[in-house]
């Protein structure tokens, strides 16, 4: 019954109306699984919500909300990954409040984050568990436990008038979290373009996730798009995926045209960490699509994970890089599955004056990245960061987009949204790009930049050089930054060493000597100071990249000082 076809929905306003809408015209079809892993060994254990039932829950939870709070106020989602988060973000909008999708407190390194997003948003009820119910009624007057409020408080609401339908906060890489409003019709807008890149506009696909439901990408991915086509959507929780990869895998396995999305590491992670007997049983050829949108996309990725999966039937076209942000709900662009990865190798100097040059592939000195498609539904234009002037093909700029998923703003921010969000509806992402071949690339970012001596680096170029220098150096858990010296700025990395060495075993002074000797000899910089520190140790955005920005504060602190591995 799962496999059929959902039939077409009309076009609703809100994702609420679209839950109601499947309810009545496919009761019984699967909605929602969340496949849970209670012990180390556990294959999973599943709970599913037909539409029926979620059109049910959504409806009492709303209802009860609504007897908390007036129209327009906020509304933290401090769930653990599941069902009720499903349950309690969908029915925040349907009750015509603003949802500020967040986590319980207590998730390692990000305790900070919640702290200043919940003094950001003041929301005025806090939606939990029952298990969380204690935590949380330290931070908030006014708690619902989902899986408190029975069935029974369900009661038919009329569609909500509010423009905003949940506050999407910035992952924090380069800034302290920003609110970004996005509105029912952002959201619903950029399910769609989703939808349409991906082929599940015109073929049934099953979205599986492991993604966090508060990350833009999760949200939209794992809610958002399957709710607007009616889409069996599957999750699991990201510590489950951490603990073993294989899992998601074979969630990918068991479910037909099966599409997902992860970060950069977690292909790396899966390469690697996937055993031979995990993969005898694996058959990976019904994949319809696998998203890759860390930036910038490298292509070695992509090749490592169709290596270690090709003899499970892995088809190397349904890896997909892709491109999106906050500020625009998330998708902007991606390439289509069922085509060939797009590879560009580059001139690292040409790119450092801002053109995009080919260069020969096995030229030491190339950048090799990936082609990130074409946007769907939505403009984007090259501009030059200073003067605003469309720069021609091939020509590096700040990538600006226009659509109808583009967000309205930051909440309680008018300055920031003058800054970013400008008067003729164009997003200044804040990203640095080229388009060659009609494929939009992504070369970095304008705040992550590095200037020694006039020349422009890319810290991540920086990083991938740094980390293939030394097998006990952890892949993509690396910060390159800049910080001032008397003469100019200087280049500081801070890199983990890999959980299967400990820093005893690593000769620390000969490791550093080769990375500053490869960075020398590829990249023509002189690194001031190169810190090996304890996995763990370099923080994360709340997406799971590397916050440069929060790294630096913690070099200049001293903060690295105390572990005694520069």
């Amino acid at each position: 019954m799962d496999n059929r076809r959902p039939p077409l929905a009309p076009a609703f306003r809100s994702l609420p109306e679209y839950v109601h809408h499947w309810a009545q015209a496919t009761p019984d079809r699967r909605a929602f699984t969340f496949v849970d892993h209670p012990a180390p060994d556990s294959r999973g254990v599943h709970r599913t919500l037909t539409w029926r039932r979620l059109d049910v829950r959504v409806r009492a939870v709303a209802a009860r909300l609504a007897e908390e709070a007036e129209p327009g106020a906020r509304v933290a989602l401090l769930c653990p990954q599941g069902l009720e988060y499903v349950t309690g973000f969908l029915a925040t909008l349907a009750a015509g409040l603003i949802a500020v999708p967040l986590y319980p407190p207590g998730l390692p390194g990000q305790g900070d984050r919640l702290t200043a997003v919940l003094a950001d948003a003041r929301p005025s009820v806090v939606v939990t568990t029952s298990r969380h119910l204690d935590e949380v009624q330290e931070l908030c007057d006014r708690v619902v436990a989902v899986d408190q409020v029975p069935d029974a408080a369900a009661r038919d609401l009329e569609p909500a008038d509010a423009e905003v339908a949940y506050l999407q906060y910035t992952s924090g890489s380069t800034r302290t979290p920003a609110g970004v409003e996005i509105g029912h019709a952002n959201v619903v807008a950029n399910a769609r373009q989703a939808l349409s890149a991906y082929g599940a506009d015109a073929h049934p696909v099953t979205c599986v996730g492991w993604l966090p439901l508060y990350h833009d990408m999760g949200l939209v991915l794992s809610i958002a798009a399957p709710v607007v086509r009616g889409l069996l959507s599957v999750l699991m929780d990201p510590v489950a995926f951490l603990h073993e990869p294989a899992r998601w895998l074979r969630l990918l396995a068991a479910h037909p045209r099966a599409l997902s999305a992860a970060p950069n590491f977690a292909y790396d992670y899966c390469a690697s960490a996937v055993t031979d007997a995990q993969k005898a049983d694996l058959r990976l050829d019904g994949v319809a699509a696998l998203l890759n949108g860390s930036e910038p996309v490298r292509p070695g990725t992509a090749d490592r994970f169709q290596a270690a999966f090709a003899g499970q039937g892995l088809v190397a076209e349904t890896h997909c890089p892709s491109y999106g942000l906050a500020e625009a709900t998330v998708f902007v662009s991606a390439a289509r599955p069922g085509e060939p990865l797009r590879r560009f190798a580059l001139d690292r100097d040409a790119l450092a004056e801002g053109k995009a040059l080919p260069a020969r592939p096995d030229d030491p000195r190339a950048v090799l990245l990936a082609g990130c498609g074409v946007p769907a539904g939505q403009q984007v234009r090259i501009v030059d960061p200073v003067s605003g002037a469309q720069l021609s093909e091939g020509e590096v700029g700040e990538i600006q987009v226009r659509g109808p998923n583009v967000g309205r703003g930051y909440w309680n921010q008018e300055e920031q949204t003058r800054r970013v969000f400008t008067t003729d509806g164009r997003l200044r992402t804040g990203d640095l790009g080229t388009v060659l071949e009609g494929q939009l690339i992504v070369t970095g970012r304008l705040k992550d930049l590095i200037v020694v001596d006039g020349r422009n680096h890319y810290p991540q170029d920086l990083e991938a050089t740094v980390q293939d220098t030394h097998p006990a150096l952890r892949r993509d858990r690396l910060a390159a930054f800049g910080v001032a010296g008397g003469a100019g700025e200087r280049v500081v990395v801070v890199a983990e060493h890999t959980r299967t060495t400990s820093l005893a075993e690593i000769d620390v002074p000969a490791l550093v000597r080769a990375v500053r000797a490869a960075v020398s000899g590829r990249h023509g910089v002189r690194l001031a100071d190169v810190l090996v520190v304890p996995p763990g140790t370099v923080p994360r955005t709340s997406s799971g990249k590397v916050s440069r920005a929060l790294t630096r504060e913690r070099y200049l602190a001293g903060v690295y000082a105390a572990d005694g591995t520069a």
